[in-house]
């Protein structure tokens, strides 16, 4: 058998070459690039739902109090929170969002000139730790006549929040 078939054998079947492992690593590099940003905003979106969740909660331990009391309350506490804690805190198991803000208005009662107000509230939730980086959505507020809303840096007018 002649020497130079069998030597050019062994070298096309040696394994890849680098302009091959280069070609694949380029390769893998775009789809980084496109994967990583795309999961990571799926990531921060996915834990707005510690927010929204805590607003509503919060909201229907206000109700419950509102129930028994004929007030809302300002105080976590009252709402079954566990003693001690205060304005601001920590919500979901998470840590992704904090209550900065409980807003309580009492209600006015009727008098001769006006008809009168109900009591409100208001609460805040802000982003905390790692979810700080979701400039959409920075805070969701929750009002007691059902109004949310929610705010960040991000201009992009087209996110929603709540949904």
């Amino acid at each position: 058998m002649d020497p130079q078939i069998t030597a050019r054998k062994r070298v096309k079947s040696g394994g890849f070459s680098l302009i091959e492992l280069v070609v694949a690593m380029v390769i893998v590099a775009i789809i980084a690039a496109i994967a990583i940003p795309s999961y990571s905003s799926y990531v921060l979106k996915s834990h707005r739902t510690d927010a929204k969740t805590a607003l509503l909660d919060m909201a229907s331990l206000e109700e419950r109090f509102f129930s028994t009391n004929n007030s809302y309350s300002q105080t976590p506490s009252d709402l079954g929170y566990p003693v001690g804690t205060t304005v601001p805190f920590v919500v979901g198991s998470s840590g992704y969002y904090q209550i900065i803000n409980i807003t309580v208005v009492a209600a006015t009662p009727p008098n001769g000139v006006n008809a009168g107000t109900p009591a409100t509230y208001s609460m805040t939730a802000q982003t905390f730790g790692p979810q700080t980086s979701d400039t959409a959505c920075q805070t969701f507020t929750l009002t007691s006549g059902g109004l949310q809303t929610a705010g960040g840096t991000d201009p992009n007018p087209n996110v929603d929040c709540w949904q």
